[in-house]
């Protein structure tokens, strides 16, 4: 078993070991949702909260049901399926509590059962061999860290709004090129703490 605390699994998963900064996973919605402040918080914080939950629920699912009887193969689809079952919970919620916050997502929120970010999660936990708690602490960490990226690249691209970007570099590539620049200085981070 991996003796590694949990708030070092935390502290890492959002600074060292980002997930969308160290291992690009998840940069679909990434670029998508990343145009406007309150839309970037939103969906962070939403994303924060179905990678806790599923990455908690995975671990029981597949330390507790899948591998005692053998079938740990069918991890990927199981996982998936609860992936979705939480996301859908969780549009659900959105949708009766913050109607403008689910229209400002619109086809982006149901998309997070497909963002990759999520299952991957779910998978380095295995990988891994964290422990239930562990795994929870690195789903928090992996989505406040993906949480962060989207804000601050959201605040980057409305600050751009008043810049004078040439033509070739407006839209997704200077984004891109943004996004590679902060994943170098969040590199900056990665003697501090490792996973």
């Amino acid at each position: 078993m991996n003796e590694t605390s949990v708030l070092i699994i935390i502290i890492a998963s959002i600074f060292t070991a980002n997930i969308l900064l160290s291992n690009f996973l998840g940069m679909c919605s990434f670029l998508a949702c990343s145009r406007q402040l309150s839309t970037a918080i939103g969906l962070g914080i939403a994303v924060t909260f179905v990678l806790t939950g599923t990455t908690g629920l995975n671990y029981i699912i597949y330390y507790y049901l899948l591998k005692p009887i053998g079938v740990e193969f069918l991890s990927y689809i199981i996982f998936i399926a609860v992936i979705a079952a939480f996301v859908q919970f969780v549009e659900m919620f959105i949708e009766k509590f913050s109607p403008k916050l689910y229209y400002a997502l619109g086809i982006f929120l149901p998309l997070i059962t497909v963002n990759c970010a999520i299952l991957g999660a779910s998978l380095f936990m295995i990988i891994r061999k964290y422990s239930f708690i562990q795994s929870v602490g690195y789903g928090f960490g992996a989505g406040v860290g993906w949480a962060m990226a989207i804000i601050l690249i959201a605040g980057l691209r409305k600050k751009m709004g008043y810049s004078n970007i040439p033509q070739p570099f407006q839209g997704v590539a200077i984004t891109m090129i943004i996004t590679g620049i902060m994943a170098m200085a969040f590199m900056g981070f990665a003697g501090m703490v490792t996973m």
